[in-house]
Order: C-alpha cells, then structure tokens, then sequence
C-alpha cells in the first residue's frame, strides 16, 4: 500500500514537471531571440515576404508602365529602367511574388511526397523500405540540375506550374531519408507499442502519434530547401527553359544579362533580390536548428 501510494506521487511529480507544448514553444522563441542570425533571417524572410504581398499597392509604378529605355537609377527610378523603359525597382516587386511562391510550393510538394515516402519506410520496413529508398537513392544521387533541366525539357508548355511541380518532384529523397531514420527510431517507442496493444491503426500510430515528433525536423529542412527551389527556378529560367511569361527574377536576370556592360543594373539588382532573399531563408533555418536542438541523420 505504502509502495502503491508513493509510485502515485512520483507518477504525480513527473507530470508536473514534464515540459507542456507552451513551454517548450516558449523555450523555442527565446533560443531565436538569443540568436542573432535567426532574427535576421526572420526580418529578411518577413520583409521580402510582406513586399511580395503588397506589391500591387506598394509598387512605384504599374508592371506594365514603359518610360525610358534604360535609364541609370536615379531618384525617379531607384533602380533604373529596363530595356524596355519598365520600372526595376516595381518588377523586383512583382517578381517576388512569382519566385517566392515557387520556393514556397516547390517545397510543399516536397514535403508531401517525402513525408509520405519517409513514414511508408521508416515504419513498415521491410521490401516497401528496400523499394521506396532504392528509388530515393537514385534520384539523390543524379544531379539535381540536370535531373531538372531533362524533366523541363520534357515539357512543350514551360508554365511556371510545371517549373513546380519538377522542382518538387525531384527535390524530396533527403527528406524522405531524414524522415525514415526518425520513424525507424521512433517506431520502438514504449508509447507506439502501448498504441498497438490497443488496436489502433498503422495509420493512426504513424499520424497521430509519430508525426507530431518529428515535424521539427520537417519544419528545419523544408525552410532550407526553399531558397534552393528559388535558385533552381532563376537557374532554370536563366538557361532558357523557364516560363518566359513570367516576371520572375530568373526572368529578369535573363533579360539583362544581353546589356549587362551597358546597363548594369538591370541584371544586377534583381540578382542582389535573389541573394539576399536565399541568404534569409538560409539564416532563418539555421537559426530553428539551433533552437529546436536538431541534428540532421540519414
């Protein structure tokens, strides 16, 4: 009885002792606030993020509005004009929304085929393990930009939802793998096989029980992986196998690039827009490693 009743207290102790989400949410927020790269990447992220947003309203001049032919920056165009007379500084703004939302989708899909494949794998092991990571290994190992370029030039319409859905097609294996390891890990969990003696489904235990661990890791590498979807549409755009309707930055680095020695600014500024946008993403991500304490495992 007196052995019963102090397990009781113990099992009452850990409870309340025992981190809660908010705590560990808060616990999170304040190792960002301490980092110094993390808060700037957020405050690059945001920015670009909320100039993408407004664009429309914010924009100096309308996208299709045509001065003069390239004009140096000057107080009346910030950053000159194109060859074709039309505001830098308003197709910078313009064309973020186009490149961001293709890192932002391009990743989604990665997120979604790699996060199904991961799970698949790492819980059920066996030939759907062999099969699904056999298959992951040789897309990992192929170039990503060849392996790009080929699957594009598949295509005879080069929409920027096809740029898409190859980027996100082909840009999952390491998640996939990442997530593996963590389910192969976690799938030996006391809870999990708690789970199981109950009955509850393979699909309930790798959901509701699993997933909610590992969707950190999740978080870390899909906002990493953004600025290298982004980079890959500029890439691609630039070597000709975009969508030349666009407005994006990879269409504008194209379009400059022919009067580079003569008017510099229009291939370079939406260059520096690229960079420093990849450069706040990359921050932002290292920063949630840092707080969130993850260490990356194949």
């Amino acid at each position: 009885m007196f052995r019963r009743s102090r397990r009781n207290a113990e099992d009452k102790k850990e409870k309340v002792h025992r981190p809660s989400r908010a705590t560990r949410l808060f616990v999170v927020l304040r190792k960002l606030k301490k980092s110094e790269m993390a808060i700037a990447g957020l405050g690059i992220v945001s920015f670009m993020s909320m100039v993408a947003l407004l664009a429309p309203i914010i924009a100096p001049y309308a996208p299709e509005w045509k001065g003069i032919a390239r004009q140096a920056p000057s107080m009346e165009h910030f950053f000159g004009t194109d060859n074709l007379g039309r505001d830098m500084l308003t197709l910078i703004m313009h064309g973020a929304r186009i490149s961001i939302y293709v890192g932002v989708a391009s990743v989604l899909i990665e997120v979604v085929i790699g996060l199904s494949v991961g799970m698949a794998a790492g819980y059920f092991g066996g030939i759907i393990d062999e099969i699904l990571m056999r298959i992951a290994d040789v897309i990992f190992t192929l170039p990503t930009l060849m392996m790009l370029l080929l699957a594009v030039s598949m295509f005879q319409v080069r929409g920027i939802h096809i740029i898409i859905l190859v980027i996100g097609g082909l840009g999952w294996p390491f998640l996939a793998r990442v997530v593996r390891s963590e389910y192969l890990s976690f799938r030996e969990e006391t809870y999990v096989e708690a789970a199981k003696s109950m009955g509850a489904t393979s699909w309930r235990i790798m959901v509701r029980h699993i997933l909610p661990n590992i969707l950190s890791v999740v978080i870390v590498i899909a906002t990493m992986d953004i600025p290298w979807a982004i980079l890959y549409e500029a890439t691609l755009t630039f070597l000709g196998f975009g969508d030349p309707a666009s407005s994006s930055w990879g269409v504008l680095l194209q379009r400059g690039e022919e009067h580079l020695r003569t008017s510099w600014w229009i291939m370079t500024f939406p260059g520096v827009a690229l960079l420093i946008t990849s450069l706040g993403f990359n921050l932002l991500g290292d920063g949630l490693r840092d707080a969130l304490d993850i260490k990356l495992r194949e």
